[in-house]
């Protein structure tokens, strides 16, 4: 049914029951089906010159979420341009662009921090780090491990990508160590296979606010909003230790 939508544009329950060969009761139950999931939106049909009696038809039409079960080039559209980025600039360009592409990730995180010093208030960094991620996509949570902490991308949104180029990767590991002000270690990563990017945070990250002269050597944590994300995996590919 979301096909016919998709090939034929917004369809009314009569038009999709005459294309799918169905009854309109049948059309209508699974159109509510995919309306709940929010696979489909509906609204009124729009109807140009003089109109008949009676409310217009309803037309359903795919949202962003619909369209996304079907198959698209966009991986392939990335890979082909960074190969052309790279014939044209070599590897430092595609090193720059990985870096600037997590620019959003750097901009979040130091705001985190930011609001934390504004409010007088300590902030655990690697905790920092996730928000930041969750905000561009990535479903990050932490976890303690023996040494540290460890910081699990449960989702990647250029996981295909960056099986070609790894760069990717290695962008993010350089700016998470860069941004904790330590050596991170990148464990695992979903390009590579595993169920989970995992990193390791040692725990030589310091706080990533000072209290301000004159303030109370006390604080609360600032409050952080983090986006629900899985618990963390218990598989070998999914939680990495030091070794």
């Amino acid at each position: 049914m979301a096909r016919s939508i998709l090939e034929h544009g917004p369809s009314t329950a009569s038009q999709l029951a005459e294309r799918l060969d169905l009854t309109p009761a049948a059309v209508r139950r699974h159109l509510a089906v995919l309306e709940e999931s929010g696979d489909l939106r509906s609204e009124e049909e729009r109807i140009y010159g003089s109109r008949g009696r009676g409310r217009p038809a309803k037309v359903f039409l795919l949202t962003d979420a619909g369209r996304a079960h079907f198959p698209s080039t966009y991986d392939t559209l990335a890979i082909q341009a960074l190969r052309q980025l790279k014939a044209v600039g070599g590897e430092p360009a595609i090193e720059q662009f990985a870096e600037e592409r997590i620019a959003d990730v750097v901009g979040a995180y130091r705001a985190a921090v930011v609001a934390a010093e504004d409010a007088g208030a300590e902030v655990d960094p690697p905790e920092a780090l996730a928000v930041a991620l969750n905000a561009a996509g990535y479903v990050a949570t932490t976890q303690p491990s023996r040494t540290g902490e460890q910081l699990c991308q449960h989702h990647c949104p250029v996981a295909h990508v960056a099986i070609e180029f790894p760069e990717l990767c290695a962008a993010e590991t350089k700016v998470f160590s860069r941004l904790l002000g330590v050596h991170v270690q990148r464990l695992a990563t979903i390009a590579d296979g595993n169920g989970v990017c995992t990193t390791h945070i040692p725990d030589a990250v310091t706080t990533a606010t000072r209290p301000r002269t004159g303030a109370v050597a006390s604080h609360s944590r600032a409050p952080l909003t983090v986006v629900t994300a899985p618990a963390a995996r218990t598989t070998p590919d999914a939680t990495h230790q030091e070794g």
